[in-house]
Parts: C-alpha cells; sequence; structure tokens
C-alpha cells in the first residue's frame, strides 16, 4: 500500500522560516491537499477567502429576501410549504459559510458589519426584482442551476472548512433547482397565459444568471489566483459555458426559449455559442445602481437592528448558563478540593 507524504509532518510551524512554511504551503497545493485552519497559509491566501465566503454568505442571505417576499402569496399550501423550507434551506447555508470564515480569524460581526456597511459584495442577481410567481421558478432553475454549477468545484477548495461546507449546501442546492424546474415545467405546460408568464420569467433572469459567474476571464482580477491556489478549480467563462451547454436541452423540455438570438451549436467547439452579456449592466449593477440594491442593503440593516434583543437575550442566557455550571460545579466539589 502506498502512501501520500504530507508535508505537515515535516516539523512544526514554529521551528520553520517564512520561506521553509511558504514552501510547505505550496507543497500541500501541489499535492491536492487540504489547508486547515490551524495551518500555516499566506496573508492573501486568507484574504481571498474571506472575501470570497463572506460575500457567498451574504449571497445567501441576501437572496432569501425575493423568496421570502413570495412565500404568503404562493399559489397553494404545498408551494407555500417548499418556499418556506427553501428559504430556510438558505439561512442555513449562510450559517456554514459565516461559519467557516470565522475559522481563518474574522469575526461574524465584522463580515455583517462589512455587508451593511457597503464595503462586502454579494451575487449582482439578488439585485433584481421577483415581479412575479413564474420568478420563482427561474430563479430556482436558472440562479440555483448556476450556483450548482459554479460550486460543486468547490466541494474540492484547497481549504478544508469551505470545500466541507459547501457538500451538504450542492446537495441542498439540487433540490431547488428541482423545484424551479417543476414550476415552470407546471406553467409552461397550463394556460397560454401562464406559459407567457414563465416566458417572461426567463427572458429577465437567462441574462443576470449568466453574469453570476463574474465578468469574462480578462476582466477578472482574482480568478487565476484562485485557480492557482485551488480554491476554484475553473474560470468564469469556464463555468458560464457549462452553464449554458446544461439548460439549453431543459429549455427544449421546458417549452420555453432562452432570450438570445447568438444561441446556436458549434459542431467544431463542441459548445454552444451564446450571445456577448451586457457587461455595463452588470458593473452597474455591482456598484450599486441595480433595480434593488438600496432596498435589499436597508432591509438586511433593518432585520439586524429589529434583532438586536433577540441577540442581547441570547447572550444573557447563556451567560447565566455559565454561572449556573460554574456554581453546580463548585456545590459538587469533593470535601477540600480547593487546597490540593
Amino acid at each position: 500500500m502506498t502512501t501520500t507524504h504530507d508535508p505537515r509532518a515535516a516539523s512544526s510551524a514554529d521551528e520553520l522560516t517564512a520561506e521553509q512554511l511558504q514552501e510547505r504551503f505550496d507543497a500541500l497545493i501541489a499535492a491536492d491537499q487540504r489547508i486547515e485552519p490551524t495551518d500555516w497559509m499566506p496573508e492573501d491566501y486568507r484574504r481571498t477567502l474571506v472575501r470570497q465566503m463572506s460575500q457567498h454568505a451574504h449571497s445567501e442571505i441576501i437572496g432569501m429576501q425575493p423568496e421570502g417576499n413570495w412565500i404568503t402569496r404562493a399559489p397553494s399550501l404545498k408551494r407555500k410549504a417548499i418556499l418556506m423550507a427553501k428559504v430556510q434551506d438558505e439561512a442555513g447555508h449562510g450559517l456554514y459559510l459565516y461559519s467557516a470564515a470565522e475559522t481563518l480569524g474574522t469575526p461574524r460581526d465584522e463580515m455583517f458589519e462589512q455587508l451593511m456597511s457597503g464595503r462586502a459584495k454579494y451575487s449582482s442577481i439578488f439585485n433584481y426584482p421577483a415581479r412575479s410567481w413564474a420568478d420563482m421558478g427561474a430563479i430556482g432553475w436558472l440562479v440555483d442551476g448556476a450556483a450548482i454549477c459554479n460550486q460543486v468545484p468547490l466541494c474540492r477548495a484547497s481549504y478544508g472548512p469551505y470545500g466541507r461546507s459547501m457538500v451538504r449546501i450542492c446537495k441542498e442546492e439540487s433540490f431547488h433547482q428541482r423545484q424551479g424546474w417543476e414550476i415552470l415545467y407546471t406553467l409552461s405546460h397550463g394556460t397560454p397565459k401562464q406559459k407567457q408568464m414563465a416566458q417572461d420569467a426567463v427572458n429577465r433572469f437567462y441574462g443576470p444568471a449568466l453574469q453570476m459567474f463574474g465578468p469574462p476571464d480578462d476582466q477578472s482580477p482574482n480568478s487565476q489566483q484562485s485557480m492557482d491556489w485551488k480554491i476554484k478549480r475553473f474560470s468564469n467563462d469556464e463555468l458560464r459555458q457549462r452553464f449554458v451547454d446544461m439548460i439549453v436541452p431543459q429549455a427544449e423540455a421546458l417549452g420555453l426559449t432562452l432570450p438570445d438570438p447568438d444561441l446556436a451549436w458549434n459542431e467544431e467547439r463542441g459548445h454552444y455559442d451564446y450571445g456577448e452579456l451586457d457587461w455595463d449592466e452588470f458593473f452597474g449593477v455591482i456598484k450599486g445602481h441595480g433595480p434593488c440594491n438600496q432596498q435589499r442593503l436597508q432591509h438586511r440593516i433593518d432585520a439586524h437592528e429589529n434583532g438586536e434583543w433577540v441577540r442581547e437575550a441570547a447572550a444573557e442566557y447563556a451567560r447565566k448558563m455559565q454561572e449556573r455550571a460554574a456554581r453546580a460545579d463548585t456545590d459538587t466539589a469533593p470535601a477540600g478540593s480547593e487546597q490540593r
């Protein structure tokens, strides 16, 4: 049986020079092994992870808003229950990711402050309004579908807590995409008005969903370094192409069309060609000029402020429980043990 050499086993970090620590880190990355919170890592690697994981977490939390808005207006009790479960899942995803980011030494409160002050970003897609029930289908099919395409490779991210958190997230996202597909399928096979509602939703979310993978590779300053560190496994454009190739036959099965006149199969490339996206709009949304940027952020700020009493009550409860446990330990300690 062969064994894989673990560069960690060489010696403790305290005994190594900065150059040796960098060499050990590089060896772990080259060997496709995981970096764990207790391992030494370059500060740029740490900052990149905190930025990416916190933005991912922010996106999950902000992404609850357009869907939560439709819980009371879902067309049936079944739809309401499913949508409530989905929104709860998104909250859980945010929790996993914030927890993973905290292992790098950045407190959750600091990440919250970065989001609410506007210094941290989240996925551009959540700055678009959900105008109809069909948008719940388009978000599930296109937005969660794009998320799965982007996030499944992250299950192999070089940073252990990030990769492990993504395993469960991706399993749940697959249900979310299926839910969106089923909503659109039901509408597209209903009345002409329902089918048009589904088509309108796809028209609205197709472009922004493709932009979720980030700007083109030649305009993405962080993508290549993330791939070198094996945080990401594929570039933005590679992931975008995979997504387009995946959804074209799915759209045909739905009986809907994708709003791209340039969409066509390229036999030579073995992929679908697709039209240029509106990158001016994308960068405008990223800078805070999207249809719902201010609304989404203000709602998050209001929720944080309105929940202050809950956080205070939870902290006070935890303090009392600690005091009670300490008293119980004192009461049950053997007589004279304090002199030992």
